[in-house]
């Protein structure tokens, strides 16, 4: 973490434009996790006990270039309010003389949000007269927004060409504690793998698996490398596509790949249905794995205890419908036990941790679903890298 933070510059009397990640799910204008607006509030009232006017921006959904009211950052403004028990002006357009005007009158020491930067289709574009636009409301930039760092938008890159720009508190935490397990990690040094396809992963795979010391996978890509293998697999997720990279990956690593050796099958994805555990080598042809079984669990779990430090990207099975959170439960609750530096990844994942009741054991949860995986990748993220460097 060699970049600037909000911690090396002076903010005091100044305009200070945040870009944050808002991007919260929301259901019928509620919304439904504030985790990530609870995330940002350690820079805001840093910036305010420095005595700055902060001006937050961010996206929510994808309305493609258009003003849409069902992705109108508003409710997230008056969650804002209640969080930091203050008033939110709220700004109903994010550029534009109305908007600079109303920024210039607001009281020094405020708290401001602006609409949702995609209403404009300038903002994925990272177009430069849009980012100036953006930039003429500030004096000092600062990115907290992890989960969009890797993408080179207006509101994540372009502003920073036009102001002094540094890492916010929660940007700081995400590229130290994930820099840290990829550069200098405590050992043994483990990495866990789930979710759907292999084709996500490759990056990662590829990165972590000369780092690690063992490499655990799980969930539905399981069934790929086990199928690579020569296992027949039955309805379970396959990714063809990946097939020849599970076998080349298996071949290189020895056993520092760790697959399941049973899983839980049934014949459809559905509450209630039938279920069975059955090893590997005994998947019938008209079911389909949709978790790990409980000597797999048990197995990941051992390992997991005997780690100092965890990266975990994905959920080991279809945890959001019973039975088949039973393998990510078992794990998660091996990682709370083994006193490790735990680090999660990806939206799944951090949900999985939030449903079973383990968020509050893991050491850091990371905001960036994209933005972990390519890091994770060891890509440059865009949103970091126009940062101010210390040195």
């Amino acid at each position: 973490m060699n970049k600037k933070t909000v911690r090396d510059i002076d903010v005091r009397g100044k305009r200070v434009l945040v870009r944050v990640d808002f991007n919260v799910p929301m259901q019928n204008g509620q919304i439904t996790d504030d985790r990530r607006i609870r995330e940002s509030l350690p820079t805001i009232q840093y910036l305010l006990e420095q005595g700055a006017t902060v001006i937050l921006m961010s996206h929510l959904g994808r309305p493609k270039g258009q003003r849409t009211p069902e992705f109108s950052l508003r409710p997230v403004a008056e969650r804002l309010c209640q969080l930091l028990r203050r008033p939110v002006q709220f700004f109903d357009d994010c550029i534009g003389e109305v908007v600079e005007q109303g920024i210039r009158q607001l009281p020094p020491n405020s708290v401001a949000l602006l609409e949702n930067v995609r209403f404009y289709p300038q903002e994925e574009a990272n177009d430069p007269e849009f980012a100036r636009a953006l930039a003429r409301l500030g004096e000092i930039y600062v990115n907290d927004a992890f989960g969009s760092a890797h993408r080179a938008h207006a509101s994540t890159e372009g502003v920073a060409h036009y102001l002094p720009a540094v890492a916010g508190l929660l940007m700081e935490k995400e590229l130290r504690y994930l820099g840290q397990a990829l550069t200098h990690p405590e050992r043994p040094f483990i990495a866990i793998l789930g979710g759907a396809k292999v084709h996500d992963k490759i990056g990662v795979i590829q990165n972590l698996l000369p780092k690690v010391d063992r490499l655990l996978i799980g969930g539905g890509m399981a069934f790929t490398f086990l199928k690579a293998q020569g296992y027949e697999i039955g309805k379970s997720l396959l990714d063809a596509e990946s097939l020849e990279f599970a076998a080349q990956m298996l071949q290189q690593a020895g056993d520092k790949i760790a697959l399941p050796t049973d899983v839980v099958v049934a014949p459809a994805l559905e509450p209630n249905v039938p279920v069975r555990t059955v090893p590997v080598s005994a998947i019938p042809a008209d079911q389909m794995g949709l978790d790990i079984g409980s000597e797999t669990a048990r197995a990941f779990g051992e390992t997991v205890k005997s780690a100092r430090t965890v990266v975990w990207n994905g959920p080991l099975g279809a945890f959001e419908t019973p039975p088949f959170e039973q393998g990510t439960r078992a794990v998660l609750q091996a990682l709370a036990e083994s006193g490790a530096v735990s680090i999660l990844g990806g939206g799944d994942t951090a949900a999985a941790a939030e449903q079973l009741g383990f968020a509050d054991k893991i050491t850091h949860i990371s905001t960036g679903g994209g933005a972990s995986l390519e890091f994770l990748e060891g890509r440059v993220l865009p949103g970091v890298a126009v940062l101010q460097d210390k040195s």
